[in-house]
């Protein structure tokens, strides 16, 4: 295996360390593929026969299974079935080229599979090519999960007239998908990082009819170049080089519930066009597809850049920003909401409390008087971090400014100073202040951080990669 491919397929297991169970009775074989895929970094267990397997699987509970057809007590296809409903993955190896062993295979659920003779790296190729259908599918069925079991509680809190007339927007456009026998028209959510966009779109989701519906988040920032076209669009069998099964996009997973494109202006000018001809058609096409299939979901984007300044210079097209901007929400920065601040901290604290069970604590006057001045570059996420770092670390049931992180003067110094003489720290300062803050409270345990900051661990590596953060 090459020095890049090593690199490949270290970076994959850093996102989760993959269980692989080798059904082989060809036991040199199975111990020559066990010893490649370990230095690949994957923890490998073998397996001669079908009882053996379903012990194993049972015990060992792997990611995913290398299954051979032809096994000394029964035929693999036997096998494919159990796997499926554990939601293990399963690749299947076949010695014989039959056709319809491979057809019925993938019929039952299998992922993918090989001819043998199977040259090693070819294999380690074809995993890490499903592995990135893994994740995302894996994405895919936390986003909806997270649609039933985090539905309770989502709002925007503030009292100031800004998120009070946010919420009231809110209400009328949900008003507007119940009087409405068509499709509901597109929301574009724009703010600075950290604002609440995402609970904003949820917000959105949770009002309306289609509430029991997915909900299905795309971070666009964070959808790898070379498979955002296959993974929002989806592909056909053969599409491309490995492409051995058919699957659907992100737009045809949200079926007729919503579909909240985050960072939309991350999407790559040539992509443009074609998710206009979604917008305007509400039809997607897959990758080597000639099928057009109809997208009745309720279209969400949300971005914390200018676009129409970006449409002006050429960096996104005009027409896509017009057809997403039908109806839009801004979310005002934290420094414009007077007093939410204080409301906010104290929301984060008592969830914080709860959910680690901890003794009520309550702030001082100097972290009140600290948390009203503070700017709050990083917005409503810097603050939650913030508190909840506090409150997790502070040893007495009263939270001061230094606990918060910030200096006990804070407010004197900033009332003091005139805007322009006052710091003004980037957004991209802020963001990378609080992972390092978040890995720190965590122990550099990067699936705690991410939880922490209530991201997912993907999006908490693509921002680790972008701030230059090695741990």
């Amino acid at each position: 295996m090459t020095a890049q491919s090593q690199t490949d397929f270290q970076q994959i297991n850093d996102i989760r360390q993959n269980k692989v169970l080798i059904v082989e009775d060809e036991t040199l074989f199975a111990r020559a593929v066990a010893k490649h895929l370990k230095k690949a970094g994957f923890d490998c267990e073998c397996a001669e026969s079908l009882m053996d397997s379903r012990a194993l699987a049972k015990q060992f509970q792997p990611d995913l299974v290398l299954l051979d057809m032809r096994l000394p007590d029964g035929n693999g296809l036997d096998l494919i079935a159990e796997l499926v409903d554990k939601n293990i993955k399963v690749i299947v190896m076949t010695a014989y080229g039959e056709v319809t062993d491979a057809v019925q295979a993938i019929k039952l659920g299998a992922d993918d599979y090989l001819k043998k003779p199977i040259d090693l790296d070819e294999l380690l190729l074809v995993i890490q090519k499903n592995e990135k259908a893994f994740e995302l599918q894996a994405s895919l069925d936390n986003s909806k999960q997270r649609n039933t079991h985090d539905s309770e509680g989502v709002s925007l809190l503030g009292d100031s007239p800004a998120m009070q007339s946010i919420r009231m927007q809110i209400e009328r456009i949900a008003q507007l998908g119940h009087l409405m026998d068509a499709i509901p028209p597109t929301v574009l959510i724009t703010g600075e990082t950290g604002t609440g966009k995402d609970v904003a779109a949820r917000m959105l989701h949770l009002s309306c009819a289609n509430k029991d519906k997915p909900f299905v988040h795309v971070d666009c920032a964070s959808l790898p170049t070379e498979l955002i076209e296959s993974e929002l669009f989806g592909h056909e069998k053969g599409a491309f080089t490995n492409a051995m099964t058919s699957r659907p996009g992100l737009i045809e997973a949200a079926e007729d519930g919503t579909l909240f494109l985050d960072e939309i202006g991350e999407i790559p000018l040539p992509l443009q066009a074609k998710l206009l001809n979604v917008l305007e058609r509400r039809k997607v096409r897959r990758l080597g597809s000639t099928k057009e299939r109809h997208v009745p979901a309720r279209i969400i984007a949300a971005t914390n850049r200018d676009l129409h300044a970006m449409s002006n210079a050429g960096r996104f097209r005009s027409d896509l920003y017009f057809r997403l901007n039908v109806i839009s929400l801004s979310i005002p920065p934290l420094r414009e909401r007077e007093r939410d601040a204080v409301q906010l901290a104290t929301h984060f604290m008592r969830l914080t409390e709860r959910r680690y069970g901890l003794v009520a604590h309550s702030f001082s006057m100097s972290a009140l008087e600290a948390i009203q001045a503070y700017a709050w570059p990083g917005n409503v996420r810097e603050l939650k971090h913030q508190i909840s770092r506090a409150v997790l670390l502070s040893n007495q049931p009263s939270i001061s400014a230094t606990d918060i992180g910030l200096p006990e003067n804070h407010a004197n110094v900033t009332t003091q100073q005139t805007p322009e003489l006052m710091p003004q720290p980037t957004l991209d300062a802020a963001e990378k202040r609080m992972l390092i803050a978040a890995l720190e409270t965590a122990h550099n345990n990067v699936s705690k951080a991410a939880r922490h900051l209530g991201i997912t661990r993907m999006k908490m590596r693509y921002r680790m990669e972008k701030h230059g953060i090695n741990i």
